[in-house]
């Protein structure tokens, strides 16, 4: 059995076999059989990760790259344009193809700050519905050109919980965010006991896997055409995990649910 461990390729499918009577070796070379099967489990899992991972990063470069030689585009035109009124509609194309590229990398940086910040965060008990009521009155100017109104229904307006104030409303203008930039319609905020829902009416429900929602780099269809980097949704699992703060997610018709279930404050 050592020369068999000893000598095995990790790689190989192989796996140990006895002659040996006695129920004592059979169970040994089981159990070492188990762990091997584990270890080429989590190894597989790994690489296939890891080939999700490279598949993401080729297409956020894509991204990437798709506005930027839009722009380059439009100010070479812009370059040979004699007429002021035409080489000025080609600038503000390319300007507009330069934000799109920022908010790209802006959403690559929140995301990597958000995976760092774990061990950084400052949780400390904070009540929860003036750190909403900030990220509502911010995002005021985006509600009023959509002619929405987002209902809050908040029974428990002492609702302490523990968090870093700083995380949890990044948490809250995600989420906020992803319905006013993908929704059909304004966002309910309801909370319940020590849960606080999300949710709104979807242009698309068949297009959205609720299981990935949360995912790094997963995008629905309608976001990937809008052009968003498929990470908000990814920096709210990121720091919820990290405040050991559940997330859910789920779909009733054409309406889409997102909840964070705080712990109990001990």
């Amino acid at each position: 059995m050592a020369r068999f461990l000893r000598n095995r390729d990790g790689r190989s499918n192989s796996r140990l076999t006895t002659e040996m009577p006695g129920p004592g070796f059979a169970d040994l070379a089981r159990a070492v059989n188990g762990t091997l099967d584990a270890a080429d489990r989590r190894e597989r899992e790994r690489a296939a990760e890891q080939r999700q991972f490279q598949r993401d990063l080729a297409s956020l470069s894509h991204d990437i790259r798709t506005p930027l030689m839009g722009a380059k585009g439009y100010v070479s035109l812009a370059a040979e344009e004699p007429d002021d009124a035409r080489r000025a509609h080609y600038l503000q194309a390319a300007e507009a193809r330069l934000a799109d590229m920022e908010g790209l990398l802006d959403a690559l940086f929140a995301y990597a700050r958000a995976t760092d910040a774990a061990s950084d965060l400052d949780r400390r008990p904070l009540v929860v519905l003036p750190v909403l009521a900030d990220v509502l009155t911010g995002q005021f100017p985006a509600f009023e050109e959509r002619g929405w109104e987002p209902l809050v229904d908040f029974p428990d307006e002492s609702l302490v919980v523990e968090a870093d104030s700083e995380a949890l409303a990044r948490m809250f203008e995600n989420l906020v965010s992803n319905a006013l930039r993908y929704g059909a319609s304004a966002p309910s905020i309801v909370q319940r006991g020590r849960s606080l829902t999300f949710s709104n009416k979807v242009p698309d429900p068949a297009a959205i896997d609720v299981n990935r929602l949360f995912e790094r780099f997963y995008r629905a269809d309608v976001a990937r055409a809008q052009g968003g980097a498929g990470l908000g949704l990814a920096v709210v699992a990121s720091l919820a995990t990290a405040q050991n703060i559940e997330v859910e997610a789920s779909l009733e018709g054409d309406e889409l649910f997102l909840t964070l279930v705080f712990p109990a404050t001990p």
